[in-house]
């Protein structure tokens, strides 16, 4: 009788997916094994070989279970978000090639856009992800790949997929998605029809702040090809590093759930204080892609971000006020983090110049909620007075700078190099 499986509810696979069968005497928790080097069978190059080719014990436990997260064929873990993100494009792209992104991007890969990949003899276009028309306006022979962020880094834009990976798919164009604000949790963009999946693993994916790693997802022959890239940029994270992010990822469904509860809280009281001048939150009615966040998302996310009414200095009396939430950048950890995207570089927006140019303004203070007690800081209460948010001057007003899921579709996006090397040993 054939054995019967089933598809394991998400908090059960980030628990035990992809890890092997406990057997007498083996430890409840994987271990930790710290070596650079193991033991190989002479005559064959099979099996684990050296961490630079990301196949160590630790990696391969957690990169199992993130590809059963997101429904994908296989994913990789490496030492960073950006080095995700660069490894993914460094394998789909070859000079010559054509890339459009959306302008609303992390402002470290917009730099890696428009700097480095540019840099390699491959053209980028930027577009406006709200225009449907703008991304097949961008379109070009050469085009190879679509690159995304959703949700949206600071003002929480949720981006509708449907169009866009008909289009993406009728054309043979890989759609990669950034999902890191999302996580698993919230929203899963293969099962929404993307090819590629990034995370900066050292977001919500870990959510404890004290390991940098990203992750990339997609089918076999693709993550074959990032592994490469990976290898070759020295972009392989040690075993310390998987093995945290296997522990932290073992909570996820807990504390992002609690995360989205606590930022759903903070978003309705800010709405309704006088003070605000808009609340960005895709959980709020008053988001302009509050409808399409119900239909796509799980969860609305821990992240938020405000405009006071007055402007920049207003902010900052408005962060001192707050108690729980610490100055620093990041996000997706179980602590509460504010800042001031004007001040930060990465904060993903476009210059403030272009702001200005389209009508735009820059959030006043990103906030991204832990999983601490909402309560418990007392300038989240509803009599709680904000101190002497002022109107902004005109000076500072410019002064600011366990299934699967199948892809159905043709992968002719996926590129091979004419040389493939062998591997490179350390």
């Amino acid at each position: 009788m054939a054995e019967v499986t089933r598809k394991l509810g998400l908090s059960t696979t980030a628990i035990h997916g992809g890890a092997a069968p406990p057997t007498p005497g083996s430890g409840v928790t994987s271990p930790l094994v710290q070596s650079v080097n193991y033991v190989q069978e002479t005559g064959t190059s099979e099996g684990l070989r050296y961490t630079r080719y990301g196949n160590t014990p630790n990696a391969e436990v957690i990169q199992r279970r993130l590809a059963q997260l997101e429904g994908s064929e296989a994913a990789l873990v490496l030492s960073s978000g950006m080095g995700a993100t660069a490894c993914a494009m460094l394998a789909l792209l070859r000079p010559g090639d054509h890339l459009i992104s959306s302008s609303w991007i992390y402002g470290g890969t917009r730099t890696l856009f428009t700097e480095d990949i540019i840099g390699m003899g491959i053209e980028v276009a930027f577009v406006n992800p709200l225009e449907p028309r703008a991304w097949r306006k961008a379109l070009r022979k050469n085009t190879r790949v679509i690159f995304l962020e959703s949700p949206v880094n600071p003002t929480c834009r949720v981006l509708e997929l449907n169009s866009l990976q008909s289009l993406a798919h009728s054309e043979g164009i890989a759609l990669v998605v950034d999902s890191t604000f999302a996580s698993p949790v919230n929203f899963r963009p293969i099962e929404h029809g993307a090819d590629v999946v990034i995370h900066s693993a050292t977001k919500y994916l870990n959510g404890h702040h004290d390991i940098l790693a990203g992750v990339v997802c997609g089918n076999e022959p693709f993550i074959d090809e990032v592994r490469r890239k990976m290898m070759v940029w020295g972009q392989a994270p040690d075993p310390f590093a998987c093995w945290l992010l296997e522990r932290g990822l073992k909570t996820i469904d807990v504390r992002v759930k609690r995360q989205n509860e606590n930022a759903m809280r903070i978003a309705e009281w800010c709405a309704k204080r006088p003070e605000m001048a808009k609340v960005h939150y895709p959980g709020l009615p008053s988001h302009p892609d509050h409808e399409i966040a119900k239909t796509l998302l799980d969860g609305f996310g821990g992240m938020m971000a405000i405009e006071l009414k007055g402007g920049g200095p207003a902010a900052v009396r408005f962060i001192h006020a707050l108690k729980l939430f610490t100055y620093a950048a990041s996000l997706g950890g179980v602590d509460s983090l504010v800042i001031e995207p004007r001040t930060n570089r990465n904060s993903g927006w476009v210059p403030q110049t272009e702001h200005r140019n389209r009508g735009r303004r820059r959030p006043d203070s990103r906030h991204r909620t832990g999983a601490s007690a909402v309560n418990d800081d007392p300038s989240h209460r509803s009599r709680q007075r904000i101190p002497a948010l002022g109107h902004r001057s005109r000076a500072h007003q410019l002064s600011g700078q366990e299934g699967r899921v199948r892809l159905s579709h043709r992968t002719q996006w996926l590129r091979k190099d004419d040389n493939p090397q062998a591997p490179l040993h350390g």
